[in-house]
């Protein structure tokens, strides 16, 4: 795991292949500033958002957007994803498991995928809400 302040090791602590999640725990010996979790129930179209990422190398690339549909289905590879939150929020190769985050900065979203039919990013990109996300860590913890 990489963050400002150091490299730390991890480990695989679930993997759920059909909604392209995996749960982490990091080994450290010092505390470790966690995201606040949001609710993604409470998000509506046109939200604010934000996106943090590494797209192409560039570490914590911040970009803005808004919710385009709280609740698209998706057919990705051949997997069915459902209650996707669609962004217009720019998503490229490098953001995927990156936050999908609301003006409150609570995380709202796991950034998962674009819609890119030219493999350029089009403006429609594509979150795990985070009561998704919440469901797994309650199988964990």
């Amino acid at each position: 795991c990489w963050c400002r302040k150091g490299v730390y090791p991890a480990n695989i602590v679930l993997q759920e292949q059909s909604q392209d999640l995996a749960i982490l725990k990091i080994s450290s010996s010092r505390s470790l500033p966690a995201a606040k979790m949001g609710d993604s129930e409470m998000i509506e179209v046109g939200d604010i958002v934000l996106t943090v990422g590494n797209p192409f190398g560039l570490e914590q690339t911040v970009t803005m957007g808004i919710i385009s549909d709280d609740r698209r289905d998706m057919t990705i590879e051949g997997r069915l994803y459902e209650d996707l939150i669609q962004t217009d929020a720019a998503i490229n190769s490098g953001n995927s498991g990156g936050p999908l985050i609301n003006i409150y900065g609570e995380v709202i979203g796991i950034n998962t995928a674009i819609y890119a039919p030219t493999g350029i990013f089009t403006g429609v990109g594509f979150a795990i809400p985070i009561n998704k996300v919440k469901q797994l860590l309650n199988q964990v913890y």
